[in-house]
């Protein structure tokens, strides 16, 4: 089982990054998926979520209107149910932090960390 991210690395304020995750070997056939992160000297915290047809995005209050959840588009279904992006602008230098992919059941036990399986993280960081 294994949730592979990418897209990560150093920013500038006021820029844009896309994180991908694709997942395989997910015991959960239409997972939730979503993203977590960790700034430093934080706790862990729910960034967004989305269910496996791509609908009921929600996001934390910290990122919302300045990103986007999305499923893959691949025309390989699966390949598609078991990959999300995160689209984010507008960074400043609070969204530094460690992104870790999440996969559930559903979106809902996505939103309350409900057996997850997580990815290893990837750093992002934004400074000038």
């Amino acid at each position: 089982v294994e949730l592979e991210e990418s897209g990560g690395g150093l920013v500038e304020p006021g820029g844009s990054l896309r994180l991908s995750c694709v997942g395989s070997g997910l015991s959960f056939t239409r997972p939730g998926m979503g993203w977590y992160r960790q700034r430093p000297g934080k706790s862990r915290e729910f960034v967004a979520s989305i269910a496996w047809h791509g609908g009921g995005a929600t996001y934390a209050d910290a990122v919302r209107g300045r990103s986007t959840i999305s499923k893959g588009s691949s025309t390989n279904t699966r390949a598609a149910e078991n990959t999300v992006i995160l689209q984010m602008d507008s960074l400043s230098p609070e969204d530094t932090a460690v992104y870790y992919c999440v996969a559930g059941k559903t979106a809902a036990d996505v939103d309350n960390s409900v057996n997850l399986v997580w990815g290893q993280g990837i750093q992002v960081t934004v400074s000038s």
